[in-house]
């Protein structure tokens, strides 16, 4: 999972919610793997939900950071 620089509150705030934003993802990304609920993302023009083996995949390269 990401982790926020040292001089975090150093950064500007829209960078700061950015990083917000991206770690918020980051936990609902490994709790829907572990759940088994589907996750939706936009690709190639058009909502979609996430392939199972794909959710998987990236919760656990996410958990491995």
């Amino acid at each position: 999972m990401t982790k926020p620089p040292p001089n975090v509150l150093e950064l500007p705030l829209e960078q700061r919610a950015v990083m917000a934003f991206k770690a918020a993802v980051e936990k609902l990304l490994i709790d829907h793997a572990r759940t088994g609920a589907p996750f939706y993302i936009w690709r190639d023009g058009k909502v979609i939900a996430m392939p199972k083996e794909e959710l998987a995949a990236e919760a656990a390269r996410l958990q491995a950071e």
